[in-house]
């Protein structure tokens, strides 16, 4: 049956760092412009990749701890949840997909409703640079969702308000051809455990199920969980682990050529290695997951 709801759209990921130095030196590495620092209101900082097809990377640290700590006994969903992340995963991770939202008032009612709701809602402000000096105060509002067998993974819905698009500007062109993020990728041991809850974050009641996962698409992109058969399969990743709950593995991108990119990469002694038809980087400091990258057709 077509489902009668429109996918939401991919908006970003959040990539926990130690710093962010080492997260801008190794996007560098790859290739990727790194966006000016910014400052969040509540003691997090970040320093973003920005694509064309409207989606971002948010590598994520810490600039104040005191902040953080006082956020989180506050209430701020994004901040606590961080906090848990890096006590059970360390500092250098992938840590929440996010989808957009036109109403996220409206989305936080409906996690609510179906019992999936990640805790009370966030509204902030704060300045962003462009690349000509400008600066602009954006304001964003995230309704989070999450689910309580899956303590290393949540995800939410997220409101830009009066956010200046970075796409088709130098700080989405990258000397690596990445245009955009086509597809996330999870794991679980039994991926349709956690279908329900991955359908209603993206929006979309469609699934495509196999001996490997499923997945499920958002507007530009798919999120995809695999089991154990197709971590090794897809990722060539070996998990001798039973552990269950959703984990965050990986992000495939889109780029022009895996000529340049892999040219790029060999360049600046990026390890590498290839399953199928895509190339891989696996986790190194100030990148806490796999990069994969395919060829756009």
């Amino acid at each position: 049956m077509t489902s009668p709801r429109t996918a939401r759209p991919l908006d970003h990921l959040v990539l926990p760092v130690e710093d962010l130095e080492s997260a801008r030196a190794r996007h560098s590495a790859l290739g990727f412009t790194v966006a000016a620092e910014a400052r969040h209101p509540f003691g997090t900082e970040n320093a973003c990749v920005f694509f064309d097809d409207g989606t971002y990377l948010e590598p994520l640290a810490i600039a104040s701890r005191e902040e953080c700590e006082a956020a989180a006994r506050k209430g701020n969903v994004f901040v606590a949840r961080d906090q848990a992340y890096r006590f059970r995963n360390g500092d250098n991770g992938f840590s929440a997909f996010v989808v957009g939202s036109s109403d996220a008032e409206a989305d936080h009612a409906r996690f609510v409703e179906l019992g999936m709701s990640g805790g009370d809602m966030l509204g902030f402000s704060r300045a962003m640079r462009m690349p000509d000096g400008t600066e602009h105060e954006a304001s964003f509002k995230l309704a989070f969702a999450a689910d309580l067998r899956a303590p290393d993974m949540f995800g939410f819905a997220v409101e830009r308000i009066n956010v200046p698009t970075a796409g088709h500007s130098a700080l989405s062109t990258h000397a690596n051809g990445v245009i955009g993020i086509s597809e996330v990728v999870l794991s679980e041991p039994n991926p349709t455990d956690f279908q329900y809850f991955i359908q209603e974050l993206c929006d979309n009641r469609e699934v495509d199920a196999n001996s490997f996962g499923m997945t499920i698409e958002l507007q530009q992109a798919s999120v995809t969980v695999l089991n154990n058969a197709g971590l090794e399969a897809y990722l060539g990743l070996t998990d001798p682990s039973r552990a269950r709950g959703l984990r965050t593995r990986a992000v495939v991108y889109r780029v022009s050529s895996l000529v340049t990119i892999t040219e790029l990469l060999h360049e600046n002694d990026v390890t590498v290695r290839q399953v199928g038809a895509r190339l891989m980087v696996d986790p190194a400091p100030g990148q806490g997951a796999i990069y994969c990258f395919e060829e756009i057709r």
